[in-house]
């Protein structure tokens, strides 16, 4: 539905602020750069695969795991639209990946979508860095291994003003939005983290 709404030029976040005025049967779900964590990347195919053994397919199941799959790679395109326009190349641009937890406020990273987002970015030829104050270093991991041992930047003002372009990968609630917005001159938002926050024409795109 996000890619959809992007296509339409209509904010999908004011879309699901509106359906939750309904005062009865209706569950916000929020999207955001890629799914996460060990449940739903991983156990619904567990059904998936057993299904199989009864002639069965699960196609939806399969399906939404491709789209969910597909998320890094849409958010590394609108980082590639946002430094287009700012007349700079992907290859050589430095840029800083906001939050590497699959979820907010913990340092759980299993299945997180800032390894692929950042795996796709060096692929491009960027200069790759994050900072997230759950997880000050990067652990070893059987599948992102290359990542093991670098360290988040620290929160200061140096660190962001040295960076083309800052994507929120995951909105922890002990970001100071006031000095992000202060220190970074391109943001790309996954997660509606600066809705209702003051930012200056241009600076903030969503993804």
């Amino acid at each position: 539905m996000k890619l959809v709404a992007d296509r339409m030029g209509i904010d999908i976040w004011e879309v699901i602020e509106a359906a939750k005025t309904k005062p009865f049967g209706f569950t916000p779900f929020y999207p955001g750069p890629g799914l996460g964590g060990h449940c739903i990347p991983i156990d619904p195919f567990y059904l998936t695969w057993k299904a199989k053994e009864f002639d069965l397919h699960t196609r939806f199941i399969e399906l939404a795991g491709e789209i969910n799959t597909a998320m890094p790679r849409y958010v590394v395109q609108r980082v590639m639209e946002v430094l287009n326009l700012s007349g700079k190349a992907m290859s050589g641009s430095r840029v800083l990946v906001l939050g590497f937890a699959y979820k907010p406020n913990v340092d759980d990273l299993r299945e997180s979508p800032s390894f692929h987002i950042m795996d796709l970015l060096m692929a491009y030829g960027c200069e790759v860095s994050y900072h997230d104050p759950h997880i000050p270093v990067i652990p070893s991991t059987r599948e992102h291994a290359h990542w093991a041992g670098v360290e988040s930047l620290a929160w200061e003002e140096a660190s962001f003003t040295a960076q083309d372009c800052v994507v929120i990968s995951t909105a922890h609630e002990a970001y100071r939005l006031d000095e992000l917005i202060a220190w970074a001159s391109v943001i790309i938002d996954t997660r509606n983290a600066l809705s209702g926050v003051e930012t200056r024409p241009g600076q903030v795109t969503k993804a």
